[in-house]
């Protein structure tokens, strides 16, 4: 059954929801990955207490969103936010958890003088693409690179169009 936006509450985050966030997360991904949620949530509570959400349901955590305002990323001075995760428990999926998760997390953006909210979306999920278009995000003129690294490889320096003056 899914919960309506009407029954959740949302509030920021604490450490004891660490837990149920690593329970939401191996409910979507398959993995339970307790020490990865630590060390992420202890990172945002230490860089802004009030600025990830969770969102609850009959007492217990059915959604997260984590992410901070940064100025200086990638080149972009002005205060940007910037959401790094979001997870809503398969069970509640389609009921406005995460509509609801976002607003907390965009005013508190607003508040903390950002103008300009950025995020990353795997192009394998595109559930969450299509959730963060109806939000209004939309394409940036930033691309996502990736380099695989094993161990034992160094850099290599090539010459071609796209390196030179780099």
């Amino acid at each position: 059954m899914v919960e309506t936006a009407t029954e959740v509450a949302i509030r920021p985050v604490q450490e004891l929801d660490i837990e149920d966030i690593a329970a939401i997360d191996e409910k979507l991904g398959g993995r339970y990955r307790p020490d990865v949620w630590d060390k992420r949530v202890f990172y945002y509570l230490r860089r802004d207490p009030e600025g990830s959400f969770v969102a609850t349901a009959n007492g217990r955590v059915v959604g997260f969103m984590l992410g901070e305002v940064r100025s200086g990323e990638f080149g972009f001075e002005e205060p940007t936010g910037w959401v790094e995760v979001l997870g809503v428990d398969p069970g509640v999926q389609g009921g406005g958890v995460g509509r609801r998760l976002a607003t907390a997390m965009l005013d508190h953006f607003r508040a903390q003088g950002a103008h300009r909210v950025r995020t990353l979306v795997d192009e394998r999920m595109p559930e969450i693409e299509k959730f963060f278009r109806s939000l209004g995000f939309e394409a940036a003129p930033v691309k996502a690179l990736a380099l695989e690294l094993a161990a034992g490889d160094a850099a290599t320096t090539t010459t071609t169009p796209s390196a030179v003056g780099c």
